[in-house]
C-alpha cells in the first residue's frame, strides 16, 4: 500500500505553456502501415514491424532493449501482442489483426499500461517555455480543470487549491508539443493525448496538438475534462485500469466523454489512501 501523504492538500496550478518543439519528433503509428502487417506470421521480415515494437514497449509490453527494435516478427513481438490484446480483452491470436489494430489506433494516455523497472520521471529543470494561447481560452478551462479536481475529491480525503503561477504546488498542469523535456515526448495530433506523473512529482502534460474541446460535438474532438480527471488519477498515484468502464482505462475514442469514476477507480483510490 502506498505511503499516506502527510497533508490532505493538493495546490494545483494552471500553467498554460507550451514549450518550443525540438527537430525531434516522434512518429505516430499510421492506420495504413499497421494494415499492411495484417498477414505477418512470426518469421517475417516486414517494414514497419519495428514501429509497432516501439508501440508496444512505450506502454510497457515488449523488452526495453533497443537491439530487439527491428523489422523481426519474433517470439518477443508475439508474446507483447498476446500481452496487449489481453488487457484490452481482444482475442488473444499474437497476430497484428484488425481489432489489435483498432486498439493500438485509438487515441489514449501515454503513461504505460505496464510499469517494469524502466526510468520514470526526470525531475530537472524544463526548459524556458512560451506562452501558449489555445484556442479554448484560460476562462474555459479553469473550470472544467476544478471539476476534475472536484470528481476526486468526492471520494477521497483530498481538497484541492488553485494558486497562482510562481507558488509551489503539488501539481502542475500544461500543454506542450513534442520533444518537452520530461523524457516522453508528444507525436501531433491523434495517438498519445497526455500523460501525468504519480506523486510526488505532480506534472500534468496535454498534448497542445490535439482538437480539445471542452464538449466535443465532432467525432475528431478530445474531451478536455475526460483526459483531465483521468491524467488527475495518475497525479494521485493510480495506474491504468482493465476496466472498460474505468475512467483509468488507457484508451479514449475521439468525440467520447466519459467523466464519471467507475467502482474500480473508487476503490483503487479508497485502497491506496484508506478512504
Amino acid at each position: 500500500m502506498a505511503p499516506k501523504p502527510s497533508h490532505q492538500v493538493f495546490e494545483a496550478i494552471f500553467l498554460f505553456l507550451v514549450l518550443q518543439p525540438f527537430v525531434v519528433k516522434s512518429r505516430p503509428l499510421e492506420p495504413e502501415s499497421l494494415r499492411n502487417l495484417e498477414r505477418a506470421q512470426k518469421g517475417d521480415t516486414l517494414n514497419g514491424l519495428s514501429h509497432v515494437k516501439k508501440y508496444l514497449r512505450a506502454f510497457g509490453y515488449y523488452p526495453n532493449d533497443f537491439n530487439l527494435i527491428d523489422d523481426h516478427f519474433d517470439d518477443s513481438l508475439e508474446s507483447a501482442l498476446k500481452a496487449h490484446q489481453q488487457n484490452y480483452y481482444l482475442k488473444v491470436t499474437g497476430k497484428i489483426d484488425p481489432d489489435t489494430i483498432k486498439a493500438m489506433m485509438t487515441p489514449r494516455c501515454g503513461v504505460p499500461d505496464i510499469i517494469s523497472n524502466r526510468t520514470s520521471n526526470d525531475t530537472g529543470e524544463t526548459p524556458h517555455g512560451v506562452i501558449f494561447h489555445l484556442v479554448i481560452s484560460s476562462q474555459v478551462l479553469r473550470p472544467i480543470i476544478a471539476r476534475a479536481f472536484q470528481t476526486w475529491a468526492a471520494v477521497s480525503p483530498f481538497r484541492f487549491q488553485e494558486v497562482a503561477q510562481g507558488n509551489r504546488a503539488d501539481i502542475r498542469i500544461g500543454f506542450y508539443r513534442y520533444e518537452h523535456g520530461d523524457g516522453y515526448p508528444f507525436d501531433g495530433p491523434g495517438n498519445i493525448l497526455a500523460h501525468a506523473f504519480a506523486p510526488q512529482d505532480g506534472r500534468f502534460h496535454y498534448d497542445a496538438d490535439e482538437n480539445w474541446s471542452p464538449n466535443p460535438t465532432a467525432p475528431n474532438q478530445i474531451d478536455l475534462e475526460t483526459v483531465a480527471v483521468h491524467e488527475i488519477g495518475h497525479n494521485l498515484g493510480l495506474g491504468h485500469s482493465q476496466d472498460q468502464a474505468a475512467i483509468m482505462f488507457p484508451s479514449l475514442p475521439a468525440g467520447a466523454t466519459k467523466r464519471n469514476l467507475g467502482q474500480d477507480d473508487i476503490v483503487g483510490l479508497q485502497a491506496l489512501y484508506g478512504y
